[in-house]
């Protein structure tokens, strides 16, 4: 049987495809090496994933390169919390944001920054409201998708603390900590 989908619905899938297309066309189809699985095989060894020695690299660099104390997160393809650390004084609030950006980030496979739904989520636009979904997304800047050597999505890292700008400068240097990353 196949499941009646709201135009709606359909619509912000079509929304979500054209920002996709919209990233691909500034060059990551050539950087990201992309299977519909992401490498996700039968063993351990054909997965594409951050250690947690890697995660500890890009808190660093984070910490390293933040102009204010920051919250740090970085989690798998997966969405699973690799890392995490609370700098002195920072924000109790922005934990839960440094989360949701990266998380926000792995959600779409890694194809986009936090910030990628930005324009499409306001008022009127296709996408309006997504943030409230999947448990609560973040929309602005501060969310960067982590792609290792080999141009595979292994991970995403959140910083929230700073303005928005403070925040993506904070996490573009710390994904590209320990490879490349994603900028519009």
């Amino acid at each position: 049987m196949v499941p009646d989908v709201s135009s709606s619905t359909a619509g912000k899938m079509k929304s979500i495809l054209a920002i996709a297309v919209s990233f691909a066309s500034c060059g990551l189809a050539k950087t990201v090496n992309r299977t519909l699985t992401n490498g996700w095989g039968s063993t351990p060894a054909q997965r594409h994933y951050i250690s947690a020695d890697q995660a500890q690299i890009v808190i660093q660099a984070a910490i390293g390169n933040s102009s204010v104390p920051n919250n740090i997160a970085v989690l798998d393809p997966s969405s699973q919390l690799v890392a995490f650390l609370r700098m002195d004084n920072a924000y109790l609030g922005s934990i839960d944001i440094s989360m949701k950006k990266a998380k926000t980030v792995t959600s779409f496979n890694g194809l986009f920054p936090s910030y990628g739904l930005l324009e499409q989520s306001q008022p009127g636009g296709d996408l309006w409201a997504i943030q409230e979904t999947n448990g609560g997304l973040v929309v602005f800047g501060g969310g960067q998708p982590i792609i290792d050597a080999d141009g595979y999505f292994i991970g995403a890292v959140g910083v929230s603390g700073g303005t928005v700008q403070q925040d993506i400068d904070t996490a573009v240097k710390a994904a590209e900590s320990i490879g490349t990353t994603v900028s519009l």
